[in-house]
Formats: structure tokens, C-alpha cells, sequence
């Protein structure tokens, strides 16, 4: 059973408005929001005065890494380090080892997340070459979606089979994320630069070679697959301009191909590579400065629906190696939120279109049941942030299991403060809190 608050003047940030209201959390979800509420029994009083409460996050792609890859990170840690973020639910990728590509499989992720998981959690169904029948079984009242990898990734995922491609489309009725690279551009492209540098590529030839040719070819592949069958399509980490041209600004509700921005695609660029080196190597790559500033404007406009991490950890010593030996990837759910409200006080972005972009969107998007919003009746996911207190990531506050973040060094403006799951205090930045209130998200569909 979970505790009764009682949250005394919070500035609440809640679809597009900013005021000042009491918030009572009882049994789980939010009871009351009221600049008066009188409790007769028993409850837990906070007083907000000062500090934002805005709807925990959704975060729409995460890579948590359990199972088969536990070194770099896991379900428990990776969770924590959410919810220290502000981010109250996750939806997990299918690149772990095994690839999830069976429902049992499939099934094993949620049994550990049940244990483990400190923030809400659903992971995605994948799909390669050959286990379509497989993917058509897939419950879309309790799973978020099926991920599709139109570029290179782990093991047999790779989806480079038009026909394949041509079947999952017309046959999956349930939201199809995918990850679009074209991976023959990405290979003449390696295989181009091998020859002229050997192992010791330069880093910011990253995004060249892969390139906003790989993205678009591949992007546009998708969505012309997509507008033929009447897909749902949502594509992942957008990076570059170019692709933007493929989405409509407008209302969430009434696109059924759709489109995301990953923080660090909104804060790095280019001109990061000859400080930052492998950390800020990720698939696909940080573009130019001009790439983005036109995705931030495509969120501010609408034609991108939501802001996600891409979180993707590795090991410190797997990133120190060469171009040709660092992964791809890195960890950012504890600062996403961060470093989104640092934009706000840069004034590059409205604080209630962040709150949309990371919260009510993705709710809208998967028809998340009950959660993304701060309305009466809805489970109390929840975070308290103190826009008064400054917080430098070092390596020592990281909660990442690997250590780091790309972000080291930086002072936020903000800090997480606490966070509420399922109504119950699950995250306090002045005391560890080790109890697991996370739970399977279900599905409007």
C-alpha cells in the first residue's frame, strides 16, 4: 500500500499551464490537486514552495542492457539512475543478449524488471529477417511496440529484407519503432576512410560517415513502407535537417507517422567531437550545429512528437579505445531532464513544451494508461525539482552503472529533488531509498 502526501504549494507544470496548487497523492495515484486541500487522516505534509512538480517523464528509448550484457549496465541500476533523472517510465530495447525475438524471451525481461526495476517499465518486441509470426503475437495491451532495425545493431536484428520489411509493415498493427540508417551507405563509407586512416579514424568523422545520406535513404524508405500499408511508424533519434522534410507539424492524435529528438542531438553538435571524442559517439551521429537547431525548431513546431535519451551505456574502458573499437552509445536518463531545463533557462525552449515533448507526448503516443499527465485519478508519477539549487555531474554523483556520463563537468541550473512512483517517495536526493515501486505499463490500444 502506498503512503498518503499531502504536496503544500507546488508550482505545478502540467499540460501548458504553470500555477501554483496543493497536490494530495493517496493510495497510489493523485486524489486531489487544489490550492486548498484540508486532510482529516493521516499523511505525510511537503511543503513545494519554490519547486517545480511536473509529470515524471516517459522515455520511449532506452538500452538498460540486461540481460547478457550486465557489465555496462543493468535493470536495477540503469532504473535508479532514471528516476534520479525524473524519468518514471522507460520503454526498453530489444538489443540485449539474447535479442529479444521471441515472446518467452520477451516475457524473461518483464520477470526481471517485476524484481528489479525501480522506475515503471515495457519493452519492445524485435523484429529480424525471419520470426514475423512471432512478432504478430505480441499483446499490444501490454507492450509498448516493435522495434525495428533499419541500420546495424546487435546480433540478428538487422532488418535489410524489403519484403521483410514490406510484411511487418502490412501486418503489424501496433506501433513499429525503427532505428533508420541505410547500411550499405554506412559501409562504403567505413570502408572509404579505413582505407585512408586505418584504425584511427578521427572521431568527427563520425557523422560522415554516417552520413545525412544513411539517415534519409533509410527514413524515407520507412515512411513510404509506412504511408503504403497505413503503418503506425514512429522514427527514432532524428538527426539530421534533411529528414524533417518527411513530417507534418500538428497534434500527436492525428499523425500516425511520428517522430523523435534525443537530448544529445539537441545539445551536442559537430564542433563536440575534438573535446568529447567516443563519448558523444552515437548512432546515429551528432550532425552539424545547423542539424541542431532545425530539430530543436522541429520540437518547438511540432513535427517532432517527442525527446528521448537513446540511453545506451558502455564501460569507460570500452569507450577509451579507437574509432574503429569504441561502441556507439552512451548514458544520459539522469540528466535528460536536466539538460532540457538548461534550455529552458537559455530561453531556447518553452518549460511547458519540455514538459510535453517528454511527458505528455509519449503518453499519447503509446496510449499509456493513466500516466503522463497531472490530472485526479492518474497513478502520482511525480518529480519535485528545485530550480534554486545548481548540481555539477561529476563522476562520483553519476549513478550510471558505467561511471560517466558525456555530460561531465557541466553545471545544471536545476536539480532533481525527489521522485514519486506510483505514489509512493521513490527517489530522494538526500537519502537512498532501495525499494522497488516500478510496474509494467499497459496500453490504451
Amino acid at each position: 500500500m502506498s503512503s498518503s502526501y499531502l504536496l503544500k504549494n507546488a508550482t505545478i507544470v502540467n499540460e501548458g499551464s504553470v500555477f501554483v496548487s496543493d497536490l494530495y497523492i493517496k493510495n497510489g495515484r493523485i486524489e486531489k490537486i487544489s490550492s486548498e486541500i484540508n486532510i482529516q487522516e493521516k499523511c505525510e505534509l511537503i511543503d513545494l514552495e519554490g519547486k517545480l512538480l511536473l509529470p515524471g517523464c516517459i522515455d520511449d528509448q532506452v538500452h538498460f542492457r540486461e540481460p547478457g550484457l550486465t557489465n555496462k549496465a543493468d535493470i536495477s541500476t540503469e532504473s535508479y539512475a532514471a528516476i534520479a533523472g525524473g524519468i518514471t517510465s522507460y520503454m526498453e530495447m530489444p538489443n540485449t543478449v539474447p535479442n529479444t525475438l521471441t515472446q518467452e524471451l520477451l516475457q524473461n525481461k518483464y520477470e526481471i524488471a517485476k524484481q528489479k526495476s525501480f522506475a515503471n517499465y515495457s519493452f519492445y518486441m524485435g523484429a529480424s529477417n525471419d520470426n514475423v509470426e512471432e512478432v504478430l503475437k505480441t499483446n499490444p495491451k501490454n507492450v509498448c511496440g516493435v522495434k525495428i532495425f533499419m541500420g546495424s545493431s546487435t546480433g540478428n536484428m538487422l532488418v535489410d529484407n524489403t519484403n521483410t520489411l514490406e510484411s511487418l509493415f502490412s501486418k503489424v498493427e501496433m506501433l513499429i519503432a525503427t532505428h533508420c540508417e541505410d547500411e550499405a551507405t554506412v559501409r562504403g563509407n567505413l570502408e572509404y576512410y579505413k582505407n585512408k586512416y586505418g584504425e584511427n579514424i578521427p572521431f568527427d568523422l563520425h557523422p560522415i560517415i554516417r552520413s545525412e545520406d544513411a539517415c534519409y535513404l533509410s527514413s524515407s524508405k520507412a515512411v513510404s513502407i509506412a504511408k503504403k500499408h497505413g503503418t503506425r511508424l514512429h522514427i527514432l533519434h532524428i538527426s539530421t535537417e534533411k529528414e524533417l522534410e518527411l513530417f507534418e507539424s500538428g497534434p500527436i492524435e492525428k499523425k500516425k507517422i511520428t517522430s523523435e529528438a534525443c537530448v544529445h542531438h539537441l545539445w551536442f553538435s559537430d564542433q563536440d567531437y575534438k573535446e568529447k571524442q567516443s563519448f558523444i559517439k552515437w548512432n546515429p551521429a551528432v550532425k552539424t550545429q545547423r542539424d541542431r537547431n532545425a530539430i530543436l525548431n522541429a520540437v518547438i513546431n511540432d513535427q517532432i512528437d517527442v525527446i528521448a535519451t537513446d540511453h545506451a551505456p558502455h564501460t569507460l574502458k570500452e569507450k577509451q579505445q579507437s574509432y574503429l573499437s569504441a561502441p556507439s552509445g552512451g548514458p544520459l536518463v539522469q540528466h535528460a531532464l536536466l539538460a532540457m531545463l538548461e534550455k529552458v533557462n537559455q530561453q531556447e525552449i518553452e518549460l511547458i513544451k519540455v514538459i510535453e515533448k517528454m511527458a505528455h507526448a509519449p503518453a499519447l503516443l503509446f496510449g499509456v494508461e493513466n500516466r503522463g499527465f497531472i490530472r485526479e485519478g492518474y497513478f502520482a508519477d511525480l518529480v519535485v525539482v528545485n530550480p534554486n539549487q545548481k548540481i555539477k555531474v561529476e563522476k562520483s554523483n553519476c549513478l550510471y552503472k558505467c561511471g560517466w556520463s558525456p555530460f561531465e563537468n557541466h553545471l545544471f541550473s536545476n536539480t532533481i529533488e525527489k521522485t514519486f512512483i506510483n505514489g509512493n517517495l521513490a527517489y530522494d536526493n538526500t537519502v537512498r531509498i532501495n525499494e522497488v515501486f516500478g510496474s509494467r505499463l499497459t496500453f490504451n490500444k
